[in-house]
Parts: structure tokens; C-alpha cells; sequence
């Protein structure tokens, strides 16, 4: 079932996405029933859809997948990378099959309606990925209504009253709410999960914007003891600890609503000459703490497959990416550089002090992409820590 632009529902459509400005493009509707307000995207990665449902980066926002088969290979609980789901849904090309992997644990229909997500397929999504491109991101409702009956009036007032992401701090809904020290390094097929090793490690407290799991895990496996605190966790609380370096996680919403409070935070950090590592969110807090600005971008980066040029050597990464917001690197102070810029449209993908040791990527190094391009940055943060004398 192609998309249609009216307001008028085919027969048998069980799936609506309703744009604010009244477009209606019907689907068959899965997973989960119900109706969700937010703010839709496109996704380019051909595998990985159930991390990136999971990513709390994703919070407010419906997915559009570029590539059509999604869903085929199942759902297992190795593939998660939050406790809680945080995108609203997605919106895919074809029917979802039954699963093709022998790691699959549940049809990814019946994990979407287990996690509350709605699913709509039979979608154009070429000709919707068109209409993001060049009108940027929309603000939309998705709905899944088994018998097919859809309240329209309710629906378009639903999407237009959706305040969108500009102005929101939605990190303080995704954080984790109490300090834990995290257990477990990153997944390998037949070993699962390893361990947090052993001997003295450098200990660093990760601020948890929304993070992805495998983030810590990543972090473990080059070699650092991590302890996660909540977002509003205060700047006393978190050098009780004593942290060797400080890392700044993903998360979603607007970095300047976030940066409120975050800011403050790590700009005591920077004054103490804490080492810190950002990601995604946390690169743009970095850059907001130095002084620079965050804008607003027309349809965001996201998939698995963007090329970023390390501007001192000339390397180019093949990175995953995630996100709405960038820092405008003509607003950074002299003792700030740019390190790292998209083949894509040039736009900043990493920052640097230069009289401290603290430095930040747009990207996400853990989820592996390349596969393994980006790994040295969890590297040259640790190895550049000094071991706490309370690191276990």
C-alpha cells in the first residue's frame, strides 16, 4: 500500500501517519495500538533497527527507515541499548516477515507491542525521506487502530499541538534515576557479555543524558571502571567521587534547553581540569560549556553510514550517527578547534581544547560502525586517565 497525500483512507489501511499540516500518508498498522505525537526522521542503516529503537536518543521522535526490510532478522534482548524504549515508533517499506536469525527471541512485531511502539508499513518511505529532505524534519502523529477507525479532527489536533524538539530538555525524562556502578564490558557472539576486568582502573563517572548501553560497555572494554550518574546530578556530588575523567553521554532534545542545568556542571569540571569525553549530546553540552552555540538542523544526520574527516591526519571515519542538533563551529572560542567535519555538508562532528584535556564527536564510536573506525577514542580517553587510588 503506497502512501496516499489525502485525507482520504484506503481500504483496509490499519496505519496513519498525519502530519501537522494535514497530510495523511496510510499504512497497515503493528505492533503496538494507539497514537503518538513527534517529530519525524529518517534512518539510513541497512541493520541495527532494534538498537536504534532503544536508543534513548530517539525520545519524541518516529522513525523512517530508508531501507525497506526491517524487522526481518527478530528481536533479542543482546540487541537493546536502554532498559526502556524511548523512540514513538517506526515507519518501514514492507511487511514485516517472520524472523530469519538464529538469534532471534520474539517476532519484532510482537516486541513493538510489548514496548509500546507502533509500527507502519506499506509506506513510500522513499517518497517520504524526499519530503523530509527538502522540507525538514515535520512534526507528525502516528496511529495504529486495528479496526481501522481513526478520529481525524483529534489526530491533526494532537500533531499540531505537539510542541516539537527546539526548546525541550527531554534528557531529564530518559536519565537513569539513581548512581550505579556499571557492570560488563561489550558482546561477543558465543562469550555474551564480558566481564569489568580486574587490577586498578582509571574510574570514570558518566553522565547520563540517555545514554546507550553499549557506551559503558565500550568504555570497560578500554579499560575504565565506570560509575553512571543521573543528568541533574550536581557538580559536588559527582567530584565526591573522584573521578580520573568524566564522560559526557548521548541523549536526546535540545542541547540548550539540557544545557541549563548540564552546563554549569561542566564548565566546574573544565575550571578543575577534569578530563571529559562527550558524545553526541554530551559533544554539544561540551561545546555550549566552551562558549560556542548549538543550532537547530534542517533533517539531522542518521544512519550508519556517514563519512567524517579527522581534520589532523586526514583519515576519513565511516560513522553512525544520531542527531538533530550541531555545534556551529564559527562560534568556537580561540581555545577550542575543530577536529573532526562531515563529507556530508561539512558540519561539525568533533571539538578539542586545546589547554585541556577534554574533547568531544558528534558521532557514536560504540555503535561500531566502520566497524570499527571510531574504537580509538574510548582508547585515547582512558589511556590518557590516571588510575583513582580507590579504583577497584
Amino acid at each position: 500500500m503506497a502512501h496516499a497525500t489525502t485525507s482520504a483512507q484506503p481500504q483496509g489501511a490499519t496505519g496513519l501517519l498525519l502530519l501537522a499540516d494535514g497530510t495523511a500518508i496510510w499504512g497497515r498498522g503493528f505492533g503496538a495500538a494507539g497514537a503518538k505525537a513527534g517529530e519525524v526522521c529518517f534512518n539510513t542503516s541497512i541493520t541495527g533497527y532494534q538498537e536504534i529503537l532503544t536508543d534513548p536518543s530517539y525520545a519524541g521522535q518516529i522513525i523512517t527507515f530508508t531501507f525497506p526490510h526491517i524487522g526481518n532478522v527478530g528481536a533479542n534482548p543482546e540487541d537493546i541499548e536502554a532498559d526502556v524504549p524511548q523512540a514513538l515508533g517506526c515507519i518501514v517499506r514492507e511487511d514485516v516477515t517472520n524472523p530469519s536469525s538464529f538469534r532471534s527471541a520474539q517476532h519484532f512485531t510482537q516486541w513493538l507491542e510489548a514496548n509500546g511502539q507502533i509500527g507502519i508499513s506499506g509506506i513510500d518511505t522513499r517518497a517520504l525521506t524526499r519530503r523530509i529532505r527538502e522540507a525538514g524534519a515535520p512534526n507528525a502523529v502516528i496511529a495504529h487502530a486495528p479496526d481501522g477507525v481513526f478520529d481525524m479532527p483529534a489526530l491533526l489536533a494532537q500533531a499540531k499541538s505537539w510542541a516539537g524538539l527546539e526548546g525541550m530538555d527531554l534528557a531529564i525524562e530518559v536519565t537513569g534515576a539513581d548512581t550505579r556502578d556499571w557492570q560488563g564490558g561489550i558482546w561477543t557472539l558465543g562469550q555474551g557479555y564480558a566481564g569489568n576486568g580486574e587490577g586498578e582502573r582509571p574510574h570514570v563517572v558518566a553522565i547520563d543524558y540517555g545514554a546507550k548501553h553499549n557506551i559503558f560497555r565500550s568504555l570497560v572494554q578500554a579499560g575504565a571502571k565506570v560509575t553512571v550518574v543521573p543528568a541533574q546530578t550536581p557538580l559536588d556530588a559527582i567530584l565526591a567521587l573522584e573521578p580520573a575523567g568524566v564522560f559526557l553521554s548521548n541523549g536526546p532534545g535540545d542541547p540548550a534547553a539540557t544545557g541549563a542545568y548540564a552546563v554549569p556542571v561542566i564548565q566546574g569540571l573544565l575550571e578543575r581540569d577534569v578530563p571529559i569525553f562527550g558524545i553526541c549530546l554530551g559533544h554539544q553540552l561540551l561545546g555550549l560549556a566552551a562558549g560556542a552555540r548549538t543550532t537547530k538542523m534542517h533533517q539531522g544526520h542518521r544512519g550508519a553510514n556517514h563519512p567524517v574527516k579527522r581534520l589532523e591526519t586526514g583519515v576519513v571515519e565511516i560513522t553512525s550517527m544520531n542527531h538533530g542538533f550541531a555545534v556551529d563551529a564559527a562560534t568556537l572560542p580561540a581555545n577550542v578547534v575543530e577536529t573532526h567535519v562531515s563529507l556530508f555538508d561539512g558540519s561539525n562532528c568533533g571539538i578539542a581544547f586545546t589547554d585541556k584535556n577534554a574533547f568531544g564527536v558528534q558521532y557514536h564510536p560504540e555503535a561500531s560502525p566502520g566497524p570499527q573506525d571510531s574504537f580509538y577514542l574510548f582508547e585515547k580517553f582512558v589511556s590518557g586517565l590516571k588510575a583513582s587510588e580507590h579504583a577497584a
